[in-house]
């Protein structure tokens, strides 16, 4: 049965202008009222008598009054709509806060005035975007053409938006700190501090395992070097400039990278399978990217005081769909994160959330971060992958030599310019909580753990702590007894008999039960 579209669905089927993303909200007439959740959309189904008469006025106003404000769906329509009908509509319901808010989102998205219209002169000022239902510029800034308060976060080269879904309303009250603060009540300020060392080191290898890097020791040295010394530290992190550097010190000099900063080149995210190119992700074209950046960096300035975990996630996901870099944007993405939670007091120095060593901890969260960042890619993909071809070599401007060739930037660009990062922001959120409480409750517990099996060992066989530790790591890799090699090491252990009450203190310190518990327990 032919489903009865109204809304934004029924506007973009009435003018062929369908969205790449999939609408957050589709509304369609039925028999009865009723809410349904696909993944990260909804479908909401309204009695007869809420059909709007089949016009461009009426579809519009359901869609900005019950489905919101979905930027790219309204620029593509934009783009097709004569604005002609704009115009009538707009002017035959000249005090009308959805007609006033259509004419000023026209005249946003496209930078073209509507031609023939006045300025509205009268009434009160209307909000772009709904604070309640989305995440809102604090700092608004009143157009009197169509007096109504800009307050979308972003420019028209670049705006994100998320919806304040409950999910996000959960993530927006989450207080990392407060969940740090309990940490430390646990385990003690100095094992916190401490477990922070091993735990940049962590996140730099764990961010290497997602991009299948992990045994290029010297370049996660280096990638921890600026997680410890960068986050939080420039003025503007998504300034050109600051780019370029964070760059050159996580990729280093050794490279056959010939520029630094933003690329200009085109560049895909994919791999190779059977001697084939396997596209995932075309990021946007390199002359798009510079105005592209000041809409994040805007996004950043205008929601100064949002809750850090919606920041955080919007700023590091925008940037790795951006992708402007021609090497390292998987890397900066995740130094985001930490980044924006350090900048608003979310995570203080010196602690990093090893954030990609909970993404990596196990295969179904791994699969995750793969599925949220398809979120925006497989409807890209969908729409435009006949689009994306390859040629002769050919090189660019900064050096990058490349035969990826695409005929869609013009069109694709409404989709990167305004992505729905609301599930993104769900996900994060889940990422952190996970972090906190179990990737760096796991360090914490290891490390008091070791400080006492440091002690107890010392009480049988005393020497240097890295003797000490070298003892109770072969211990506890040898299935908790003492190995020929760890004797022949050590000769004192066999000489004075002390294997058996060392391997007592290790196994007290990490509360592992002696063999025979072990025994009772599977009988």
């Amino acid at each position: 049965m032919e489903q009865d579209w109204v809304g934004y669905r029924w506007l973009a089927e009435r003018y062929g202008a369908p969205a790449v993303q999939p609408l957050p909200v589709e509304s369609e007439i039925g028999a009865k009222r009723r809410t349904t959740h696909h993944g990260a959309s909804v479908k909401e189904t309204y009695a007869a008598v809420m059909r709007p008469v089949d016009t461009l006025a009426a579809h519009f106003t359901f869609a900005l009054k019950h489905e919101g404000v979905f930027l790219e769906q309204l620029a593509r329509l934009f783009d097709v709509i004569p604005q002609a009908e704009i115009r009538d509509w707009v002017m035959s319901e000249r005090t009308g806060q959805y007609a006033r808010r259509a004419g000023f989102l026209y005249e946003w998205l496209t930078g073209n005035e509507l031609d023939g219209v006045p300025a509205v002169t009268n009434g009160g000022y209307v909000d772009a975007i709904d604070g309640d239902d989305y995440v809102a510029s604090a700092a608004p800034v009143n157009n009197t053409r169509w007096r109504v308060r800009d307050n979308l976060p972003g420019n028209r080269a670049f705006c994100l938006t998320v919806r304040r879904t409950q999910r996000v309303r959960q993530a927006e009250a989450y207080d990392c700190a407060a969940q740090l603060d309990a940490l430390q009540a646990e385990y003690g300020a100095d094992v916190l501090r401490r477990s922070a060392v091993w735990l940049t080191l962590k996140e730099s290898r764990a961010s290497f395992q997602i991009e299948h890097e992990q045994d290029q020791s010297d370049r996660i040295k280096r990638f921890a070097a600026v997680m410890e010394a960068r986050i939080g530290a420039y003025d503007d992190p998504l300034s050109v400039g600051t780019l370029a550097a964070l760059q050159r010190e996580i990729i280093g000099e050794r490279t056959t990278l010939k520029h630094f900063g933003l690329r200009q080149s085109p560049v895909f995210v994919g791999a190779t399978d059977h001697f084939r190119d396997v596209i995932h992700y075309i990021a946007p074209h390199w002359q798009d990217l510079d105005a592209m950046l000041v809409g994040l960096d805007r996004f950043v300035q205008s929601t100064s005081g949002a809750p850090p975990i919606l920041r955080a996630a919007a700023v590091a996901f925008a940037f790795v769909y951006i992708h402007p870099l021609a090497d390292g944007n998987g890397r900066i993405h995740r130094f985001l994160i930490n980044d924006m939670l350090r900048r608003d007091n979310a995570v203080p120095r010196p602690f990093v959330l090893p954030v990609s060593a909970a993404i990596t901890s196990k295969a179904q969260y791994q699969a995750a971060y793969d599925q949220v960042l398809e979120v925006l890619s497989r409807p890209l993909m969908q729409r435009y992958g006949a689009n994306a071809n390859f040629a002769a070599h050919h090189e660019f401007d900064d050096g990058v030599k490349s035969n990826f060739t695409f005929d869609a930037w013009s069109d694709a660009a409404l989709t990167w310019r305004f992505p729905d990062l609301t599930p993104h922001v769900e996900y994060l959120a889940d990422v952190i909580d996970r972090t906190i409480r179990t990737e760096m409750r796991q360090e914490a517990e290891l490390m008091r753990n070791w400080d006492r099996a440091r002690l107890l060992v010392k009480d049988v066989l005393d020497g240097p702590n890295a003797d000490i530790d070298r003892i109770i790591r072969s211990v506890r890799d040898n299935h908790w007894s003492v190995s020929g090699k760890l004797s022949k090491e050590f000769p004192i252990i066999d000489e004075a008999k002390l294997g058996d009450a060392i391997v007592y203190a290790v196994r007290e310190a990490f509360d592992a039960p002696p063999p025979e518990s072990r025994a009772d327990e599977g009988r």
